[in-house]
């Protein structure tokens, strides 16, 4: 026996179809205003995954383009602080010729002599530079001054290297220590003690000293802050590769992100326009199949 057809199915059945229509039209309106392919991780589990990596990806890549950054700006700023130095020796060396002169009496030396215990103090001066407020030669110890103008000339910080990391794994050495380039005034050899001993000779009239020694080690140090640069310099070009390579990886991921996660804008609307049709098309249908009224089936 072939079962009735009543109103009350074919309503049901109606305002089902309605339901199933009005919620793919929702979606495809959500689509269109937020962009989005995936709105909840339901709509997309694989495809939310690889987002969520994606964006710790680029998480990632931004605090390792921001290390770049401030790795680069300490690089930048021992640069201008050697090259200060490094004038403050050419100085020191110039004035060391001209004392190392023997028609130079002892009161010019003393002048010299002078001159070259400001510079002294001029060059602990630059040696606690502070960039981002830490002292960039004092090793490991950032918030302690590593020399003390019109004292002692001693180094108050340590030899560690501090380092920054660039990429997975990836560290980068961004400090120089003072006492590895400036030195103090008890080691022999170190800047800041030839420094000494040159003024030394100057103020006892030691010109044999001035003519042999003391240049000698002038331009012991001048190779030092040389060899300093460079290793700056070198570490500044490795951090300018590193920021570009993140950066087009920064942009490849973002592509990636995009792919999965945006939406197909040119599809979308097809489709909303699609829905919409069959969702007019599908209430024109309601409206002739659910008769209004008894009088209206009688008719």
């Amino acid at each position: 026996m072939t079962g009735r057809i009543t109103q009350s199915m074919v309503s049901t059945t109606l305002l089902a179809d309605l339901q199933t229509i009005t919620s793919k039209l929702a979606a495809t309106q959500e689509k269109l205003s937020s962009g989005k392919e995936i709105a909840k991780p339901s709509d997309d589990p694989f495809g939310t995954s690889r987002a969520l990596d994606f964006r710790a990806a680029l998480a990632s890549n931004k605090q390792y383009q921001t290390n770049v950054g401030e790795a680069s700006a300490w690089q930048d700023a021992t640069d201008i602080s050697l090259s200060q130095i490094g004038d403050f020796v050419q100085r020191v060396r110039d004035l060391t010729v001209q004392g190392a002169n023997d028609t130079l009496g002892a009161s010019a030396r003393a002048s010299i002599a002078s001159e070259i215990d400001q510079i002294i103090e001029s060059v602990k001066s630059v040696g606690n530079t502070q960039y981002a407020g830490r002292y960039i030669f004092a090793g490991s110890k950032t918030t302690t001054a590593p020399y003390t103008p019109g004292g002692a000339d001693a180094y108050a910080g340590d030899t560690a290297t501090i380092t920054r990391e660039i990429g997975p794994g990836v560290q980068v050495p961004i400090n120089l220590d003072g006492q590895s380039v400036i030195g103090d005034g008890a080691t022999p050899g170190s800047l800041l003690a030839t420094l000494r001993t040159i003024s030394n000779d100057l103020k006892t009239n030691n010109s044999a000293g001035l003519q042999t020694t003391d240049l000698a080690a002038l331009d012991t140090a001048v190779d030092t802050i040389t060899n300093a640069r460079a290793t700056v310099g070198a570490r500044s070009n490795r951090l300018e590769a590193a920021l570009g390579r993140l950066q087009q990886l920064e942009e490849s991921t973002m592509k990636l992100l995009s792919n999965t996660e945006d939406a197909d804008m040119a599809k979308t609307l097809v489709d909303f326009s699609q829905q919409q049709a069959v969702y007019q098309a599908a209430l024109r249908s309601g409206a002739q199949i659910v008769q209004p009224s008894l009088m209206d089936f009688l008719r």
